[in-house]
């Protein structure tokens, strides 16, 4: 399974931008899908996840309100609907799917080490 992540870019604060991951191909197995992000001299960090079995979203503390994560109608794309962005927004933005079974699913898709495939990575930067 791979990642194509896509939609970065430069933009200032206050803007909007549209992330999008795609599986490499449809599947019949049920995937997590999650955004996370990585500034730099920062850890990794979780932004937004949607879980595979009832496409329940979750949010890092930090984008609820203003970000939005949603899947494709084939399931296999995810979408990370970027609004109000602020500069400290500014990262590395990758996309994460597992078809790993969560005992809660709600939990895993947080945390970076439930991820088995990772996209290339695609820059956001927002200028003050």
């Amino acid at each position: 399974v791979q990642l194509q992540a896509s939609g970065g870019g430069l933009v200032q604060a206050g803007d909007s931008l549209r992330l999008s991951c795609a599986l490499s191909r449809r599947t019949s197995s049920s995937f997590h899908m999650a955004w996370f992000r990585q500034a730099p001299g920062k850890e990794r960090e979780f932004v937004a996840g949607s879980t595979g079995d009832t496409y329940a979203t979750v949010y890092g503390d930090s984008v609820k309100g203003r970000f939005t994560i949603s899947r494709g109608s084939a399931k296999n794309t995810v979408v990370l609907q970027m609004d109000s962005l602020k500069p400290e927004d500014t990262a590395v933005y990758y996309c994460a799917a597992t078809s790993k079974a969560f005992s809660s699913p709600r939990l895993g898709v947080k945390a970076r080490e439930s991820f088995d495939n990772w996209g290339q990575g695609t820059q956001v930067t927002v200028s003050s």
